[in-house]
This record gives C-alpha cells, structure tokens and sequence, in this order.
C-alpha cells in the first residue's frame, strides 16, 4: 500500500512538471514561496489557540506541503531532496539529546543542551571562515518582538545582560514625556518591555496576540450594541 507521504511527493513532481504541470506552480521559486510558509505556520498555531483539531489536522498538512514544495525544487537544482530533509532533523534530534540516544541515558533533559547549540553555531560560523556569535541564526524574517526575545536569550546565555528592564521601561517612558515622537525611542521602548515579560516568565509575541484578541473582542462588541441601538 503506498504511504501517504508518498503520495504526497508524488503530487508535488507532477505539480513542478515542465510539461503537464500546474502553469503556476512551474513558477514558483523559494523566494515566492516562502511567505505562504510563514503564513501555514502561523495558520496552525491559530488553529492550536483555537482548540480545533479537525483544523489543526489540516494546517498541519498545509504546512507538510510546503517543506514537500521546498524540498521538490531544491531537489530540481540538484541541492537535497525530502530525504534528505528527513535524514537532516533526524541527526539532529539525535545529536542534540545524547542523554536520550546516547551511552548514558538518563531520560532527563540536557543540561548542556545550550552548549551543544553552540558549538554547533561555531562550527558553522568557522566552515564560513568567521567567529561565532551567540546571536547567530536567529532568523531576520521573524516577527520584531518574537526576535527581539530570541535575541535577549541568547544574549543572555552568554552572559550579556541588559539593565533591569522595569527600570528601562519608566526611564524611556520619562525620557519621551513632552518630546516629540521618536522612533527610536518607541523601539527601545519595545525592547524593553519584550525583556521585561521574559523577566516575568511571559512570552511578548504572545502576550500582544491575547491583546489583540481582547482589542478585537472590545471593538466587535461596541459595534454590535451600536448597530442594535
């Protein structure tokens, strides 16, 4: 019986296919397809907020699609193919829990998980012919205040701190009282406040998309009772 994700690939070839293919998938590039990745990721987390299973069973397979639509194309420029792909996380997995799949298994959590990342951020910086950093590979393409966190984590495990980020906040807040707009100063201001939830052991990203939510809920209800009346 042919395995689903067979299938899949197999869809996916016929899609790219120079002759009988879809016209529009034949076009596409990584570039143009990376935004509906972004997109599908976010898609299954709302459906993860949600509580809907039966649509986070499809947005699963939303997302599955495009690693199968990347890894085709890449398979066409002679680059990695799925396999590969597989093989790659595999290997990571493995690596990155030798308390797991090691010689001495604990079934615990790493302590030294961090340290394994970055000796392997080393290591790729240094095949690159440059020092490491512990801000490497944290993606430019994420959200500002999810990479803002990311960064401040990072920054941290190393030993880099900041200043106490409630002292941070009321300093800009005082600094742009009676000022004229800033930026620069709105950005900072950000900042802080996304090291300030990390602080309280809170994620920023999504502490703003519950005020979203609650703005959104706000608003749609005013204009409920206002159409009413």
């Amino acid at each position: 019986m042919e395995r689903p994700i067979d299938r899949l690939l197999e869809i996916m070839t016929r899609l790219r296919d120079p002759e009988r293919g879809c016209p529009w998938d034949r076009e596409q590039r990584f570039e143009t397809i990376a935004p509906y990745t972004i997109e599908e990721a976010y898609e299954v987390d709302d459906a993860i907020r949600r509580g809907d299973e039966r649509a986070l069973r499809d947005e699963l397979g939303d997302l599955l699609f495009q690693v199968v639509y990347h890894a085709q194309m890449a398979r066409e420029l002679g680059h990695f193919d799925f396999d590969a792909v597989a093989d790659a996380i595999c290997e990571k997995l493995v690596r990155r829990h030798p308390h797991v799949f090691g010689e001495a298994q604990s079934g615990g959590t790493p302590a030294n998980w961090e340290a394994i990342k970055a000796r392997e951020r080393s290591d790729a910086a240094a095949r690159r012919g440059r020092v490491g950093s512990a801000l490497d590979d944290v993606p430019k393409s994420l959200p500002a205040l999810a990479r803002a966190a990311k960064l401040q984590r990072r920054a941290q495990a190393v030993g880099e701190t900041e200043p106490d980020p409630g002292t941070r906040v009321r300093a800009l807040l005082d600094s742009w009282d009676g000022e004229p707009a800033s930026a620069q100063i709105a950005g900072e201001l950000l900042f802080a406040t996304t090291a300030l939830a990390q602080q309280r052991g809170l994620d920023a990203e999504t502490a703003l998309r519950d005020a979203n939510a609650a703005f959104e809920a706000r608003v749609r209800e005013r204009e409920r009772r206002a159409g009413e009346s």
